[in-house]
């Protein structure tokens, strides 16, 4: 198995992370988007979308979206609820995360992080609080009554909104303001075979 990502990419840390807790063995290939790196003819070859992360599967099929890797991945192991109503539930915090988390954080923490808030963008940067505050609030009210997303155990729910959730304050989003947040940060970080970002 190969994953094509960015280090430093939230959506290709979740890939990076399920496969260190679940001990999946893959080669991990690093990719500069900046550099351009995913519009190469070979790169387009494999997903025309031009976007990482990229499953290769070892069968030489090509998964790409972090979260369809993630579901890919997280089949026949505890990170999959086998519930169909726990599944679905599952997708709908996907689904969030894509629609109502990652447009406003992950936009947020690009400008300020590998952009270095440069003037043109300070207005788009300003733009995203908003709505980053909105999905952290939503995500408050869940975790204040269970202690992951989907209950008592972790799941790739957790992984797919923890990926960009704890750098937030990279995108100038204080969760100190979100208490069962932060609690639930620290219990993900206490997985074993937890790996950091980067």
């Amino acid at each position: 198995m190969i994953i094509y990502g960015d280090s430093l990419s939230g959506n290709c840390y979740k890939i990076k992370l399920l496969c260190s807790l679940l001990q999946i063995e893959h080669q991990w290939i690093e990719v500069n988007i900046l550099e351009g790196e995913t519009r190469t003819s070979a790169f387009l070859a494999m997903n025309p979308n031009a976007k990482i992360p990229l499953l290769v599967t070892e069968d030489k099929q090509f998964i790409a979206e972090s979260n369809a890797i993630l579901y890919y991945l997280s089949q026949q192991t505890s990170f999959f609820p086998t519930n169909v109503l726990q599944q679905s539930i599952c997708l709908q915090w996907m689904f969030f995360e894509q629609y109502s988390h990652e447009p406003y954080i992950a936009v947020a923490r690009f400008i300020n992080k590998y952009l270095g808030s440069p003037a043109d963008r300070l207005e788009e940067l300003e733009s995203k609080q908003e709505g980053g505050l909105k999905a952290l609030a939503v995500m408050e009210i869940q975790l204040q009554k269970t202690a992951y997303l989907l209950g008592d155990t972790i799941s790739i729910t957790d992984l797919c909104l923890f990926a960009y959730t704890h750098v937030a304050y990279e995108g100038g989003f204080d969760l100190n303001n979100f208490p069962a947040i932060l609690t639930w940060i620290s219990r993900v970080e206490q997985q074993p075979n937890f790996i950091h970002i980067g």
